[in-house]
């Protein structure tokens, strides 16, 4: 449809061009007789009614036809504005669209992916190999992140029944990262949970508690793991 009505415009504009080109030519061929016929009257040494009558009557033409490549004119005007205006809108706009829209979405540069977000998106979807590796990709893009190996973790405890894979990850993600207080007390006190609920290994659990006390002194982290340890009455 874009096309036809293109093509329909295009058409037009050659239609009125040819038109106004033949009342240019018309009117310019009025001028000359108008010239010739008073270069007579100028020669003639009496007054010659019926060449001045034949001037007026040329001039009338000339101004008809002057009115015609005028109207011509406005016309070609018109219709190539409205055909400049549907290509841009038909063609330049949706281009420029595009090329905004992929500047914007697409650039690495000016908007980065979330991988979090993939990994989530995946989770809803019951891909869990797939949530697992998206989340470890996320991990390297933020490595002081402790939310990849947390929800990492979650994974292999709750959908794949499989705590020593939990407490594995948990462990790798201590030891392999230097976190800040609040992020290692964190995944501490999950990994004491799951040394705690899932392996009923509670020694295990309490010497991690431990482990907070003695490396978070006067924190509240330290007064937590003191009131987990007199909950399990190891105090």
């Amino acid at each position: 449809m874009k096309w036809l009505v293109t093509l329909l415009l295009a058409a037009l504009i050659l239609g009125s061009w040819f038109f106004y080109q033949a009342a240019e030519n018309k009117v310019t061929a009025k001028e000359r007789e108008i010239a010739e016929e008073q270069r007579k009257m100028s020669e003639s040494e009496d007054v010659d009614y019926d060449i001045e009558d034949r001037i007026e009557s040329l001039k009338g033409e000339r101004e008809r036809l002057a009115g015609d490549r005028t109207f011509s004119g406005i016309l070609v005007t018109m219709l190539s504005a409205g055909l400049v205006g549907v290509l841009f809108v038909v063609f330049v706009l949706p281009a420029m669209a595009h090329k905004f829209t992929h500047a914007i979405y697409d650039s690495g540069e000016m908007v980065q992916r979330d991988p979090m977000h993939d990994a989530h998106s995946l989770l809803a979807q019951g891909d869990y190999e797939g949530a697992i590796s998206a989340f470890k990709e996320a991990a390297k893009s933020d490595p002081l992140n402790r939310l990849p190996w947390v929800e990492i973790s979650k994974i292999q405890r709750v959908q794949f029944k499989d705590p020593d894979a939990a407490i594995a990850t948990l462990r790798g993600a201590l030891e392999g990262q230097e976190w800040q207080m609040n992020d290692a007390a964190y995944l501490l006190f999950r990994l004491a949970e799951l040394y705690d609920e899932d392996r009923e290994d509670r020694t295990t659990a309490a010497a991690i508690m431990a482990q907070v006390m003695e490396e978070f002194p006067e924190t509240r982290h330290s007064a937590n793991a003191r009131h987990k340890l007199h909950e399990w009455g190891l105090m």
